[in-house]
């Protein structure tokens, strides 16, 4: 009898063990299976949530916050969320910044900031600690656009950008925040009837992801009355409909336009504003009593004025231009002025026309836009940005960063001409809409730029090429006087490569060859804007064209 009761017992506990280890399995299998367990890759260390993403695990270096609360990012985690193009000024030891709207500027180891050329006391400073560069993030929340939130019970700073759309809601009741959306899930956060928290993704199976007070982010059934804080806000587009711009180019004299009107177009460029040799960031201002009755009577008809400012587009000034783009005082000086000559004439836009930049500039020069951009778009200006063929040599095709470029301008202007000029060792086209295509092919898919940001430059001239043995000579023909340059009697030939009708012929032992630039070949130009999507069109240059061209333009356009 005795044996056979321990056997009984023996028996129960055995089975108790079976469902002891059942139960573990069973366990298990939901916390794996489904993965509802905070599986934590970091500890100790801040969490960082920028616009409800947990981003602790890809920050490049640990966030940290000082005896002041003061919250500090290091520059490349700054590059790798909020500003790519953050930028140490090793001449003036100095962190360079920049937003949409907002250039600051931090000097090392100093408790101020220059937003905008406006200097600002803060608490905190840019510093430099095991050979990384840290900045006090907290104290750029209006720079870059942004709420910043450190709490201290959960170790957890949050980042809010302010033009992203947010909604909130309240707790029905006293509610366990979990880590995934499941009963099974860990609580992460506890939430009393009422409380506040940020709706990140509304009910999906009836579970909605939240962010609470703390920063934590988990799921819940339980909220209600749900509301927006804020939409997203969206750019302004500075012009509806494509861009059509024509330079409107002069030396030193205004032209007077009072009493016409331009078809077709919604923004002229004039030369109003060039670089001073060796002028340390000054600027030739062309305008006068003239210029600003140009304006009226361009803001009169509709058009936006869109400033050419340049330099000089010569080599002769390559040594000032070089100058001022290595040198951050000078590009701010010439930024500065730039800006008061927007605003003392009401110009509504301006077009950077640098070219021959040294290639060793590159980056500089891409540098100066950067900074130029916010300045302008904290006034609602355009920024346009002319640019070379990419391929080409190198202070004239080599010297742009046009995916760079084309990030930070409002506008690439794509100076499609010259295909073959005053260089070239053969005649040929000033610009084949074979050559034009292969060219955005590379703007587009090569360098990466967006299609909307890109208006198509097209040429009102040409050039008549004249061959005399092994010598070739070159001038340049406005379109409204090629048909005066045919003699009698040659005939056009349409070149189905080009898009353009072409003539060859013989005259006091000299080959005379142009490819012409007409009606016919604008067409086909404006048929690779509307092929590609570009942004627009612009023309080069005012008083080149025949009197009919804009009622073309105009046709094409619509």
């Amino acid at each position: 009898m005795r044996a056979k009761r321990e056997r009984k017992e023996k028996s129960k506990w055995g089975m108790k063990l079976v469902i002891v280890a059942i139960f573990i399995i069973v366990i298990g299998i939901i916390l794996n299976l489904a993965p509802n367990y905070i599986r934590k890759k970091t500890t100790g260390k801040i969490e960082v949530i920028i616009n409800n993403n947990d981003v602790t695990d890809s920050m490049k270096l640990d966030a940290y916050v000082d005896e002041n609360e003061i919250v500090y990012l290091s520059t490349k985690d700054i590059g790798n969320f909020f500003d790519e193009d953050i930028f140490y000024d090793n001449q003036y030891d100095q962190i360079i910044t920049t937003s949409s709207t907002k250039l600051a500027v931090l000097p090392i180891e100093k408790k101020e900031m220059y937003v905008n050329s406006s200097k600002v006391k803060i608490y905190g400073a840019a510093t430099k600690k095991e050979g990384e560069f840290y900045v006090p993030f907290s104290e750029l929340k209006d720079v870059y656009n942004v709420e910043v939130n450190y709490k201290k019970e959960s170790n957890i700073l949050t980042i809010d950008s302010i033009d992203k759309e947010q909604t909130k809601a309240n707790a029905s009741k006293d509610i366990a925040i979990k880590y995934k959306p499941t009963i099974f899930s860990k609580t992460v956060d506890k939430v009393k009837k009422g409380d506040s928290i940020i709706v990140i993704e509304e009910a999906k199976n009836g579970w909605n992801k939240v962010r609470t007070t703390l920063g934590k982010i988990g799921y819940t059934k339980d909220i209600t009355n749900l509301y927006k804080v804020r939409e997203n806000m969206e750019p302004v587009k500075s012009i509806e409909g494509k861009v059509s711009l024509v330079w409107d180019y002069y030396t030193s004299v205004v032209p007077d336009r009072t009493g016409t009107k331009i078809n077709g177009i919604n923004v002229v460029s004039p030369s109003f504003a060039e670089l001073v040799n060796l002028g340390k960031g000054e600027l030739n201002v062309k305008i006068g009593q003239k210029g600003e009755e140009y304006i009226k009577w361009a803001h009169n008809n509709g058009y936006q004025v869109w400033a050419i400012v340049s330099n000089s587009c010569s080599p002769d000034i390559q040594d000032t231009t070089t100058e001022i783009l290595n040198d951050y005082q000078l590009r701010e000086k010439l930024i500065n002025n730039i800006i008061d000559l927007v605003l003392k004439y009401q110009l509504d836009g301006i077009n950077i026309d640098f070219e021959y930049i040294k290639v060793s500039n590159k980056n500089m020069f891409s540098q100066f836009i950067i900074e130029l951009a916010p300045r302008l778009r904290e006034y609602g200006k355009v920024l346009s940005v002319d640019v070379t063929a990419p391929d080409g040599s190198e202070d004239w095709s080599e010297c742009y960063n046009r995916n760079k470029l084309g990030k930070v301008a409002d506008y690439l202007i794509f100076m499609a001409y010259d295909q073959y000029g005053t260089s070239s060792t053969q005649a040929g086209t000033t610009a084949g809409a074979d050559w034009i295509e292969t060219n955005l092919k590379k703007f587009i898919e090569r360098e990466e730029v967006e299609e909307s940001k890109i208006i198509l430059g097209m040429p009102f001239y040409t050039r008549l090429w004249e061959e005399n043995g092994n010598k070739l000579d070159s001038k340049v023909i406005w379109m409204k006087n090629i048909e005066a340059n045919i003699p009698a009697g040659v005939e056009k030939v349409w070149n189905e490569n080009t898009k353009q009708y072409y003539i060859e012929y013989q005259q006091n032992n000299k080959t005379y060859k142009m490819w012409i630039e007409d009606e016919a070949s604008i067409k086909e130009k404006f048929a690779l804007m509307k092929q590609y999507h570009l942004a627009g069109a612009a023309y080069w240059q005012k008083d080149f064209e025949t009197n009919s061209l804009w009622q073309t333009i105009q046709q094409e356009l619509q």
